[in-house]
């Protein structure tokens, strides 16, 4: 009885969520994070190092953040929902030009394959492993319990 009343409400947010949201990305909020036409999206399928993460004294976080915002900086995004974030976030596969955003980040070692949620990554990480680039070059930890050490507090 519940979901037969919930299903209208659903199919609604499903189908304003499952629209391609398409514009210029507005800002760069971290490795994994832009924020494009006022809607926060989380690129789906990939873990990048916090924002202030550092890996051996490396600002990873940093470096992933700034190759985001070049990657993506004055090009038209469209990005396909694949879900919601508890906060709110869409998370979403991001293509600029046709190129995905997300598969970018992981093959030029800018961020991990969220192996845990998907296979479609791993091939690019195998790649970037291989080549020792970027996180991997540093020996950077993916995830809450290994994350790469937090800058030094001051």
């Amino acid at each position: 009885m519940l979901m037969r009343r919930l299903r209208p409400a659903l199919a609604a947010l499903l189908a304003t969520v499952a629209a391609p949201a398409v514009g210029h990305a507005q800002t760069v909020l971290d490795g994994n994070t832009i924020v494009l036409e006022g809607r926060h999206v989380r690129l789906w399928g990939i873990e990048a190092p916090d924002l202030h993460a550092t890996c051996s004294g490396w600002p990873a976080g940093e470096i992933a953040t700034a190759f985001l915002h070049d990657l993506i900086n004055n090009r038209s995004i469209a990005c396909t929902a694949r879900g919601l974030h508890p906060s709110g976030k869409l998370f979403g596969v991001c293509r600029s030009a046709g190129v995905d955003v997300g598969a970018t980040m992981v093959r030029k070692g800018m961020a991990w394959a969220a192996v845990k949620f998907t296979q479609n990554y791993a091939t690019q990480e195998a790649a970037a492993k291989g080549e020792n680039l970027g996180i991997h070059a540093h020996h950077c930890s993916p995830g809450p319990d290994s994350t790469p050490e937090k800058p030094d507090a001051k």
